[in-house]
Parts: C-alpha cells; structure tokens; sequence
C-alpha cells in the first residue's frame, strides 16, 4: 500500500490562489491511501480564496493510461477554460495525465491545453515492505517530496538514471543516457525528456529555479 499526504496548504495556494482551476482526485485505487477530508477540507477553503474551481472530478484509476486519456476527451471543454491543474493521487497519476495532456495538444494543436501547468497535490512516502505491481510505463519513487510542478509532470527522480533533480549531468549524448537500465536497455535522457516538455509547453523558465535539497528524512 502506498500513503499519500496532502502537500503544505501554502504552498498549495501559492500555485493557484486566484487562478481558474481543474481539480482531478484519484480514488479509485485500493492500494494507494489518500487524505480524503483534508483533500475536501482544503477544498473549501479554495473556495473562498478567490479562486474559481472550473471542474472537480473524482476518477479512478488515473495510473490506467487509456481509461484516462479517453476521460480527458470528456472534460476538453473544462480544461480549456482552466489555467491550473491540481492532481490529488499519487506522483504515477500525475505523471500520466501530463502525458496525455501533452500528446493530445501535440496532435490536435490546442494552445489551451499545452499551456497548462499540473500541481501535484500530494507527496507520496515510503513504505518498507512489498507493494505491489503496475504494468504501466511509469514510476513513483515515494520521495515525500513530489516535483513533478517543476519538471512538466516527468519525475526527474525515475526518469533520469542518476535520480538529479537539478538539471542533466552532461552524460548524456543523442538524447540517450550513459547509464544503460535494466538488462541493458538504453535508456532515454529524462532530463532532455523534462527540458522538451517544458519547452512545448512554453515554460522553460521554470528551469531557473533552483529546486529546494530535499528532506531525505522523508525517504
């Protein structure tokens, strides 16, 4: 089982405070835990901080890649007029979603949707102990400290080899990592992976920022 915990309110609120925002929460899963009434708590506070909540959906299976993407097709017209996307799940169903954002904006070249920044609404911490398996092509390394609001939704943690979380280390060259995966497998630069999407997205500002040295208490 995996135990989310909703992110500090402050810091929350300083992403989306007055902005038009969509709200996706992710309860579908058995295995993952999710603060519920502080999740709806601070939803009510959202609503008397001038912020205009355009959408909120409760969804399963964010982490299910096709289910998702044909849900999104449903809310278009709701993420169009939004400005802001806070995902509450744990770090693989925002990571899915800001992959199907970005794929679908790619081939349908709608500005509205590129331009979308996704917060994650909660960190998700370490447990000892077997958890389960996902078939699906993306990881949550349980950090405690989710990032992926600077990193256009690619966790710099799982995808690069080398877990940095300020920027490529210059091993890198045609896009591929000098660190091969598992069995070998090449593996792709997540960094050059995070600058493209930011860069599609029209944020490659968000790279100056210098990311806070994580809390490994919380690992």
């Amino acid at each position: 089982m995996l135990i989310t915990q909703l992110k500090p309110k402050e810091d929350l609120l300083s992403f989306i405070s007055g902005e038009k925002v969509f709200i996706l929460q992710c309860y579908g899963c058995a295995e993952v835990f999710l603060p519920k009434e502080e999740i709806n708590l601070f939803l009510e506070e959202l609503n008397n901080s001038g912020t205009l909540i355009v959408k909120n959906i409760i969804s399963d299976y964010l982490c299910n890649y096709e289910y998702t993407k044909l849900r999104i097709n449903l809310w278009a017209e709701e993420l169009k007029k939004s400005e802001k996307i806070v995902i509450f799940s744990c770090g693989i169903g925002v990571q899915v979603v800001s992959t199907i954002l970005n794929q679908v904006s790619s081939i349908s070249h709608q500005s509205p949707v590129t331009s979308h920044q996704i917060y994650p609404g909660c960190d998700t911490l370490y447990l000892n102990g077997f958890q389960g398996l996902t078939p699906f092509n993306f990881d949550c390394a349980q950090c405690g400290q989710c990032f992926l609001n600077y990193t256009g939704g690619i966790c710099p943690l799982t995808s690069c080899a080398k877990s940095l979380l300020n920027g490529p280390c210059g091993g890198a060259k045609n896009g591929k990592c000098e660190v091969a995966g598992p069995a070998g497998i090449v593996m792709d630069c997540g960094w050059e992976k995070i600058y493209k999407k930011l860069e599609t997205i029209g944020r490659l500002d968000i790279l100056k920022e210098v990311i806070k040295l994580r809390d490994y208490s919380k690992r």
